[in-house]
């Protein structure tokens, strides 16, 4: 195939078409892929990364860049291609490994692989709900950070997404959220291209886009020609100057377009276009390279890195000058975009446990986790809380809280640290992610433990991209009382326990608490769940090596001279009555706090066998949960106290004995074993 001269400007659809070409070439070499987006939408791709994307490829990190975020993760050779022209780590050979075992290039994108890769997406719905927290972090860091002539803080949140996105309910939880609170920095362009998997969507999805995201208060360019880069590139720079409202910029695409067989059809979204169609399409496009063969005047055409240096370079600059005017915010900012806590963190929260211990209060867990909240809220700016409009019940607004958006009054303090998400348990938590994401702030967000469930596929990013996300879950059992089975978690702590990467807490009392807020706090590389009951708890007594023992997961919390008869475990409101019953039952009865399973099971082979030494076989576990993962710990010989159904609608006190959580029968499980 003949080159073009070297010294050629490569028009616009001269660098759209390198993305159509590299991503039906790794597509087809794969045999595997969706060619129908990154065709569509590589027009649109290219006016936004070539005229407005703020980004150095040198230095993916650079603090003040602007985040890109591909909804529709499928189209995953989009952005592969654009952080391969641009000019990012991310060679060649790794578009022609793409969707092959260790690669850089996964059949979706994932969070820490390639550089550039902002968040995981693929679960539709989830990378513009990500997109809304990071637009969010952006404005609450800006308020908290700017001053007058030092806005170093000014970065703005792109996100393409697709039918599906929309379709998806996620999608009308955060949408709805980021024009209540005018989200001005976020800008959306809508891949309209009117097809899905099943074919034309008109059959299934006959909303009227425009009006529906009108109705959310964002503002809305409707019928952009998605092929013509004036029209694309008009529409922005009018999204650009709404800074009181976020934008979405609906664009009219041809999903596949230059294939001329396949485009527009519901075959090119997730099938290899195959070698007839790809040697057809090169023809179409005017593409006359082979494949994965890019000229040297496209990759000069697409080079940002020397623009990216310097605009990185003009923030340093201004960064510089904020530094002197403000050293200790500047200082602050630089350790809260690090991820890093205070040097005073380790000593300060090691004193407030003390403290805990010391007053040996006996409240609910919820009423001991704001107790925990105010203890590290002044020791952390960093804190970003909310519910989803569970505030008074879940206990997560602390003494240092201020509303983003009070619910007295449509003006905004974004300069607080608290948010009232709303109904909106899983479009809360993709936002936490997305907060998360951006840097600069810890998330935590609550709700019952029960409404996890609306969650759970955002809890599953987190643990995916192991970013540092809390949540918070309250009412965590039959404990819950008279809302009965629709309200009572049995299954829930089991399953998020099967969550790799995630750390699931269930403390017994205060002190408990205090540490699980602490390891969460302190753990950098994934999520964690905090599970809090409703009723009130027993303080347990503990020396201070037995509180230093709680962060590692499972301890022992009472023990019994020389080798016990029995090992009894439990979490949460039950460690209680096994105390009673270990007191009572006339044998020598180790207990063991299993707080976190996750954490004792990263311990060494020898801290566990101190615990659950393999010679006493004769185990007990209690847990007001389906007792399905305790066998692991109890064995053949030994049993589990637990549900194995749900819950009824009564009183508490009445469930637990109910359901033979008392300590009568907790003594009959010990009786049985030992």
């Amino acid at each position: 195939m003949s080159a073009k001269p070297e010294d050629a400007i490569p028009s616009r659809r001269d660098l759209a078409n390198a993305i159509r070409a590299l991503s039906m070439d790794a597509i087809q070499k794969a045999n595997s892929g969706h060619p129908g987006a990154p065709m569509g939408m590589a027009d649109i791709a290219e006016v936004l990364w070539n005229d407005f994307l703020n980004h150095n490829p040198d230095n993916p990190h650079w603090a003040d860049r602007d985040r890109f975020v591909l909804s529709n993760g499928h189209g995953s050779m989009l952005i592969y291609s654009l952080l391969h022209l641009s000019g990012y780590d991310l060679p060649m050979g790794e578009l022609k490994n793409f969707r092959k075992l260790h690669s850089k290039t996964p059949g979706h994108p994932e969070y820490g692989y390639a550089p550039g890769i902002e968040t995981t997406t693929g679960p539709l719905g989830q990378g513009i709900s990500n997109g809304v927290g990071m637009a969010l972090a952006e404005k609450v860091m800006a308020a908290q950070f700017n001053k007058e002539g030092h806005d170093v803080v000014d970065h703005r949140t792109y996100v393409f997404l697709g039918d599906g996105c929309l379709m998806e309910g996620i999608s009308h939880e955060a949408c709805s959220l980021a024009g209540t609170l005018g989200l001005g920095k976020l800008i959306c362009f809508y891949d309209d291209n009117g097809i899905s998997i099943d074919g034309d969507v008109v059959g299934w999805f006959a909303d009227d886009t425009p009006k529906r995201f009108e109705a959310y208060g964002w503002h809305v360019v409707a019928d952009v020609d998605g092929h013509d880069p004036e029209a694309i590139r008009a529409a922005t720079e009018m999204a650009i100057v709404q800074t009181g409202k976020p934008s979405l910029i609906c664009c009219k695409t041809v999903i596949g377009k230059g294939a001329p067989n396949k485009e527009g059809g519901h075959h090119v979204h997730g099938e290899a276009l195959g070698d007839d169609e790809v040697a057809a399409t090169r023809k179409n496009i005017g593409w006359a390279y082979a494949p994965f063969e890019i000229p040297a005047e496209i990759y000069a055409g697409w080079d940002a890195r020397s623009k990216g240096k310097m605009v990185e370079k003009s923030w340093n600059d201004k960064f510089d000058e904020y530094k002197k005017a403000y050293p200790d915010l500047a200082a602050e900012f630089e350790r809260r975009m690090a991820g890093d806590l205070p040097a005073n963190w380790q000593q300060e929260a090691g004193k407030f446990i003390s403290s805990v211990n010391e007053k040996a209060e006996s409240p609910a867990t919820r009423v001991a986790s704001k107790g925990a909240l105010n203890g590290y809220a002044p020791l952390l700016p960093e804190f970003l809380g909310g519910s989803a409009d569970l505030t008074p019940s879940n206990n997560t607004f602390h003494d240092k809280s201020v509303y983003i958006n009070s619910n007295t009054g449509p003006e905004k303090d974004f300069s607080g640290n608290y948010l009232s998400y709303g109904v909106r348990e899983f479009g809360m938590s993709a936002i936490m992610n997305g907060i998360a994401l951006h840097g600069g702030f810890i998330p935590y967000g609550a709700t019952f433990l029960m409404f996890s469930e609306y969650a759970r596929n955002a809890l599953r990013m987190a643990a995916l991209m192991k970013i540092r996300s809390i949540f918070v879950y309250t009412h965590d059992s039959i404990g819950l009382g008279e809302d009965g089975p629709t309200h009572q978690a049995v299954e829930q702590i089991p399953t998020l326990r099967m969550i790799p990467n995630m750390s699931v807490w269930r403390p017994c009392d205060t002190v408990e608490t205090a540490v699980a807020w602490k390891c969460a706090i302190e753990k950098k590389e994934g999520p964690s769940c905090l599970i809090f009951s409703r009723q009130g708890l027993a303080f347990q007594q503990r020396d201070d090596a037995t509180i230093a023992n709680i962060a590692k997961g499972g301890y022992v919390i009472k023990d019994t001279g020389g080798v016990p008869d029995v090992i009894v475990m439990a979490t949460g409101s039950e460690m209680a009555l096994v105390m009673e019953a270990a007191e009572a039952s006339g044998k020598k009865v180790r207990v063991v706090s299993m707080p976190c399973v996750e954490l004792f099971e990263a311990q060494d082979a020898a801290y566990k066998e101190s615990v659950l030494p393999a010679a006493v076989t004769a185990r007990v576990a209690v847990e007001a949960a389906i007792m399905d993962g305790w066998w692991k710990y109890v064995g053949m010989k030994g049993t589990v106290v637990g549900m194995t159904a749900f819950g009824e609608s009564a009183p508490a006190p009445q469930l637990f004995e109910h359901f033979g959580f008392t300590t009568d029968n907790v003594m009959k499980a010990i009786n049985s074993v030992a």
